[in-house]
Order: structure tokens, then C-alpha cells, then sequence
């Protein structure tokens, strides 16, 4: 069932218009592959091609949780996610556009 799914995934990947325009990538770009290498198993390429991925499905679960229960301090601990996350997108573009 899980090689089904990573075989859909592969072959309906989309294209990145920002890629196409500006010639370079954007912010996201990575994410579709860092999906599809997390479900082959592939931790550290993961990482490699989005380090974002673990840290946003984390932010995700955690909403999840906050929804169902109304946990105390899940707004305030989910605004950290929040600027979590999009330092690790951010500092990681740079990083990219620098090595590129």
C-alpha cells in the first residue's frame, strides 16, 4: 500500500511556477521530495531536501492535539512552532541560494 502511495506521489509531482519564472527556487521548493524520501525511509535525505518537513508535520500533529483536547498553553506553544518553522525555511533558503 505504501509503495502505491510513494509511486502516486512520484508521478504526480508538481512543478514549481516560482522555479520556472525566477530561475531559482523558492522557499518550498524540496518539499514534495522530502515528503517522498521521509516515506521511503530516507531520514537524512529528508532533511536534507526540506529541513522543515519533520518540524511542520510536528506543528501539525501538535495542532491536532490542541484542537481535540484545548490544552492551556497550545496557542502560545504553537506560535513557537510557528516562528520555528519559518526560521528553519528561511535560514535554509539562504543557506541554499548562498551554496547554489
Amino acid at each position: 500500500m505504501l509503495l502505491k502511495i510513494i509511486s502516486w506521489l512520484e508521478s504526480h509531482q508538481g512543478s514549481c511556477s516560482f522555479r520556472e519564472h525566477a530561475g531559482i527556487d523558492c522557499p518550498g521548493c524540496g518539499l514534495q521530495r522530502s515528503i517522498i524520501a521521509l516515506l521511503q525511509g530516507n531520514l537524512v535525505e529528508s532533511i536534507m531536501l526540506f529541513p522543515a518537513l519533520l518540524p511542520v508535520l510536528a506543528m501539525f500533529g501538535f495542532l491536532g492535539l490542541h484542537l481535540v483536547f484545548k490544552l492551556k498553553y497550545g496557542a502560545l506553544i504553537l506560535k513557537v512552532f510557528y516562528i520555528t518553522n519559518i526560521s528553519i525555511i528561511i535560514l535554509s533558503y539562504i543557506y541554499k541560494l548562498i551554496i547554489h
